[in-house]
């Protein structure tokens, strides 16, 4: 089956460029898979549109033998939105060399989610350790359960639900946001959270919206997708602290919505 790249999120999920995992030669944690540790709460607003991109750095636990990555967001910190809205320059994408900061953090793999484009209006987050990624400082946000995907951070398969570690986070849509939305055969209904804008754009946003459904050619029988403008705020609060995300067959992230997730489905 061919697999793709998806986000994670901001916590926020979705991954797409990185390094396949190397084999695991020591049953030494990785110092990063505890970046975690004393994290404390912070909330960023005006995230409406912000351009931002998100690095994995995946190992396993030393004590349960879990596949796991710590995730780092340019766009979750205090102050951290310019002007411009993009906290992940094109320059300093291209330059990010996955192979050094392997081998810098001692981990199993390293990959990018993005560069993408927030569609929330706020996020309230854990912000843990900084880390240094080619010149820029970014925060630990979270950390994703991989699961059996032993192929490489940088694999998902388009439509297949996962699971990531948002202990007392919120997400949030304004009421009059515009919405991007898929509804599944099941009667669930999953929130675009981040638009794939990647290295080299073919289409922009407002494109994408325009095109609707006719575009997607992957969507699995009895799905549809469809755009909204939201009549009351919209709250993401994952009961349990985890969140359950999915990336469509363009890289974008989407996070289920309904009972235990959100204050309602819109």
């Amino acid at each position: 089956m061919t697999k793709y790249l998806i986000l994670v999120t901001s916590a926020l999920l979705v991954l797409a460029a990185g390094v396949p995992f190397a084999q695991q030669t020591s049953s030494a944690e990785p110092a990063v898979l505890r970046d975690g540790d004393g994290a404390k709460f912070i909330r960023v607003d005006g995230l409406h549109m912000v351009r931002f991109a998100e690095i994995f750095l995946a190992g396993r636990e030393a004590k349960t033998g879990k596949l796991v990555a710590a995730c780092y967001n340019t766009a979750l910190f205090p102050d951290a939105v310019p002007a411009s809205k993009d906290t992940a320059p094109q320059a300093w994408v291209e330059g990010l060399d996955f192979d050094k900061i392997k081998n810098e953090f001692g981990v199993l793999g390293a990959s990018m989610n993005g560069p993408k484009l927030f569609t929330p209006d706020w996020i309230e987050i854990q912000n843990g350790v900084v880390r240094e990624f080619n010149g820029r400082k970014v925060p630990w946000v979270a950390q994703l359960d991989m699961g059996d995907n032993t192929g490489g951070v940088s694999e998902s398969t388009p439509y297949k639900p996962v699971t990531i570690a948002r202990e007392g986070s919120g997400i949030g849509w304004n009421k009059g946001t515009t919405v991007l939305l898929l509804d599944d055969a099941e009667g669930n209904t999953w929130i675009m959270k981040g638009f794939q804008v990647g290295l080299k754009p073919t289409y922009t946003y407002e494109q994408f919206v325009a095109a609707g459904q006719s575009q997607f050619k992957k969507l699995p029988p009895g799905w549809k997708f469809r755009v909204k403008t939201l009549e009351q705020d919209l709250i993401e609060r994952p009961q349990g602290g985890v969140a359950t995300l999915m990336p469509d067959e363009f890289f974008n992230v989407y996070d289920k919505t309904g009972p235990g997730m959100s204050n309602y489905k819109p």
